[in-house]
């Protein structure tokens, strides 16, 4: 599920700033889901919800320019860590690693609203 899917089913804009915004809510909304499924059970919800968010966070990797400098590496290195800890929350079960993650992502989410004033 690239950009352009996430576009066409959530109408966003084509500002790259709001862009990326919606892409981290959309990390924050599927969690929930994952979380949900975890929580009842449901294996083939849990990871289909979760490779939803490695889609994202894949998405958001392709477009880092990192000509820009130390920051696209260290998103790169943090979003390549949530993907390890999604794999792993998914096989274990793990929702406290599920709840690490979307503390990090509202992180990124709270930082990226003050640097661009959304």
């Amino acid at each position: 599920m690239g950009i352009e899917a996430y576009q066409q089913q959530n109408a966003v804009s084509n500002d790259p700033y709001v862009l990326v915004l919606k892409l981290y809510e959309g990390i924050l909304k599927y969690l929930s889901f994952v979380k949900y499924a975890m929580e009842n059970g449901n294996v083939e919800e849990k990871f289909t919800y979760i490779n939803k968010c490695v889609a994202i966070f894949d998405e958001l990797r392709n477009v880092l320019d990192f000509d820009g400098g130390d920051v696209a590496y260290y998103l790169d290195g943090l979003y390549l860590y949530q993907i390890e800890t999604l794999f792993t929350a998914g096989v274990d079960d793990n929702i406290n690693s599920i709840n690490q993650v979307m503390k990090v992502v509202q992180g990124l989410i709270d930082a990226w609203k003050d640097e661009t004033g959304l």
